[in-house]
């Protein structure tokens, strides 16, 4: 007697969150580091892709955004400057941090 087992399947938005979470990590692992960037050259990135993960130090980075359209519905953006070769605070866009309740 034959016995068939079928194989789980993983639900696709819990995948999805996987992946995203471990390409996000990979990428700032792998991801341009500013410290070997000009400022131009930091800036120009976060302007041409409108968002862009950047690694600021060995152990540091975050998301960098040209505009609050890159950012959740509860985010706005707040300005970001960072360290890059040429600069000690380069402004390149903003970060997206929840809104603040009044």
């Amino acid at each position: 007697m034959r016995v068939s087992r079928e194989e789980p399947h993983m639900n696709p938005i819990i995948a999805f969150i996987i992946v995203s979470t471990f390409s996000t990590g990979a990428m700032a692992q792998s991801g341009a580091t500013t410290l070997n960037m000009t400022c131009a050259q930091a800036a120009r990135l976060v302007a041409a892709k409108g968002a862009v993960v950047l690694r600021t130090g060995p152990n540091t980075y975050d998301r960098y955004v040209r505009d609050a359209s890159f950012c959740a519905v509860q985010e706005s953006v707040r300005p970001a400057w960072v360290r890059t070769a040429d600069t000690a605070q380069c402004y390149v866009g903003g970060v997206c941090r929840m809104r603040e309740i009044d």
